[in-house]
């Protein structure tokens, strides 16, 4: 197994689901570049993000943030997801465009999200006991929170899951 960094090898076809919000902006250039450099001049990726707004886009949309956005929000990069780091949409389509990739189509998958994260609480909470043994109450609890809040913020527009199809 190996990172994206280090795959050189000519392909087809690029599906990257749930990694792009795990690197950081500086590093956009380089993704995007990597997968340009391998695949063939009508070569198509799938790249699948969750993504974010900017506060003028959300007031836009009529979408208050709130003090508990902000705390959760910070519970999220502090505790589940350090490091990581929510695209905007015209970011990912910017940088795109800007290496050579034709924006085909963008889907907004966010009401699907939300209750694919219901599915994976109820789950969690029907083995509760299961997961506090393997793990212990805090982890549970936290990642109770995680999957609750983030379908609380699905549901509210504040974030979305977008699947961007490109061709070079």
């Amino acid at each position: 197994m190996q990172g994206w960094e280090e795959f050189d090898e000519p392909v087809d076809r690029i599906v990257s689901i749930g990694a792009f919000e795990h690197f950081r902006r500086q590093r956009y250039d380089a993704f995007f570049e990597r997968c340009r450099s391998i695949l063939p001049d009508d070569g198509r990726m799938l790249l699948h993000s969750i993504t974010t707004y900017t506060r003028e886009d959300l007031q836009h949309m009529g979408i208050a943030v709130t003090r508990e956005d902000a705390l959760f929000l910070r519970f999220i990069m502090r505790e589940i997801f350090p490091g990581g780091q929510l695209p905007l949409r015209e970011m990912v389509t910017q940088t795109g465009r800007k290496h050579g990739f034709w924006i085909q189509k963008i889907e907004s998958l966010q009401p699907h999200y939300a209750h694919t994260l219901d599915h994976w609480a109820a789950s969690l909470s029907d083995h509760r006991e299961q997961a506090i043994a393997l793990a212990s109450a805090e982890t549970y609890e936290k990642y109770m929170k995680y999957l609750t809040g983030c379908a609380r913020n699905f549901r509210r527009g504040l974030i979305d899951v977008q699947q961007f199809t490109m061709i070079k």
